[in-house]
């Protein structure tokens, strides 16, 4: 699905304005969304809400009010088509009487890529408040969490430079947010998504190529997994864009010229489009040993991904005879970050962000933390250890195994049960 972009210039007329809208707005039905149909009895409202109403149905009244929505940060919006399908779908019925029609409700609203100042009004809904009073809360939340994810990447993308910026969050939180998550930052601004879900309510697909994973199952040989995976594309997924995961054994300069070399030997030129650096901020990378300090950005690191080795890489390629293939870093990327590699000019072809675009990698805020991220790796691969450079087996005490026999036995009496609950119901 190919949406028309949002009007956004302050010179736009309000019709232009008004046929982008309702483009936009009919290229997402309803029906895209998926609704809870336990919306419109209140499942999903804060419970005052509900008392609220029903206290106006108890003493007879129905105001017809307008409500204000507005922002209290700067940013970009996002979530605006998904909240007026939601008060088109999920009103309430007014007492025991027939639903309020949705033509009842008068809307106006920002768009979704609209720029927002704070306490600058996004929406005014008017109309009988007991038609929806129980849809405030889930309007608020999906307002929030599409500007937030929406701004940061925003924010990102401005730091970038206009380099491609792949939004990586999908790992970073619950799957049940991946497609509107990824619906915002692609408002925001991402070149792509890493999932299919992500990109479901735009009709893209997710991007990347070979995880960490992908290399253990190849007994950690890079130049392995790379072939065998670009020999799958060619077959199967034609046009994939190949990039090489390049820092599993912490050796980034030796395997990218591995894999090219090997990659140019059976493929020819121009089929590895990419090597892509992910190094662990625990770590430092091999060819780090010869660096001195003064080659570093001042106050940067000298584990994960920096800008040195960066620069060094790229040397390494276009001495090689590989000025074509680009580098995409990853892990650890905020704006902060990727604005300083732009501006000293460190030869970052494009940036994989996850994390911290669903607000996250901020530490501990007055007592409360800002993330809680999780990683998986493969330490060990048909019996032997097999791990990424740092990253071996931790056993734990604490381990409980399950056994299968016991959860089909918990599980088939928990059916007979609920079959039997449900017969004597009938």
């Amino acid at each position: 699905m190919s949406l028309p972009p949002a009007v956004n210039t302050l010179d736009a007329s309000g019709d232009d304005r008004s046929v982008a809208f309702h483009a936009q707005l009919a290229a997402m039905p309803a029906a895209l969304f998926q609704f809870d149909p336990r919306m419109r009895d209140g499942w999903y409202a804060d419970r005052y809400f509900l008392r609220s109403a029903a206290t106006l149905v108890h003493d007879g009244r129905n105001p017809v009010v307008r409500m204000q929505v507005f922002a209290k940060q700067t940013g970009i919006v996002a979530g605006v088509f998904e909240t007026v399908r939601l008060l088109q779908t999920q009103m309430a019925h007014d007492g025991d009487s027939a639903a309020v029609p949705f033509t009842a409700l008068r809307i106006r609203t920002l768009m979704d890529g609209d720029p927002v100042e704070p306490r600058e009004s996004v929406m005014h809904i008017d109309g009988p408040y007991r038609a929806f009073a129980h849809l405030e809360t889930a309007a608020l939340g999906v307002l929030a969490r599409r500007s937030l994810i929406a701004t940061n990447v925003s924010r990102t993308i401005v730091a970038a430079a206009g380099k491609p910026v792949i939004f990586m969050g999908a790992r970073h939180d619950d799957w049940r947010v991946q497609t509107p998550d990824g619906y915002a930052a692609l408002v925001g601004g991402a070149g792509s998504v890493s999932s299919n879900a992500g990109g479901a309510w735009w009709g893209e697909e997710g991007v990347g190529t070979m995880p960490h994973s992908l290399i253990a199952a190849f007994d950690g040989d890079v130049v392995a997994a790379t072939l065998a995976f670009t020999r799958y594309v060619r077959e199967h997924e034609p046009g994939i864009a190949v990039s090489s995961l390049v820092d599993y054994r912490n050796d980034v300069i030796g395997d990218s010229l591995a894999v090219a070399r090997a990659m140019r030997e059976e493929f020819g030129d121009g089929v590895l489009g990419a090597v892509r650096v992910d190094t662990s901020e625990m770590l430092e990378d091999r060819a780090m040993a010869d660096v001195p300090d003064s080659e570093l950005l001042p106050g940067e690191r000298r584990g994960g991904v920096n800008s040195a080795i960066v620069r060094r890489l790229r040397v390494a390629l276009d001495d090689a005879g590989f000025p074509g293939v680009g580098i995409i870093v990853s892990g650890g990327f905020k704006p902060t970050k990727i604005r300083r590699f732009e501006t000293n000019g460190v030869p970052a072809a494009a940036y994989g962000v996850g994390s911290s675009l669903l607000g996250h990698n901020n530490g501990e805020v007055d007592g409360l933390v800002t993330n809680f991220d999780y990683t998986a790796d493969i330490v060990a691969v048909d019996g032997r250890v097999e791990h990424k450079m740092g990253r071996p087996e931790k056993d734990n005490p604490r381990f409980v195994l399950l056994d299968h026999a016991l959860l089909a036995r918990s599980d088939a009496e928990r059916a007979r049960r609920t079959n039997a609950a449900e017969f004597i119901a009938r």
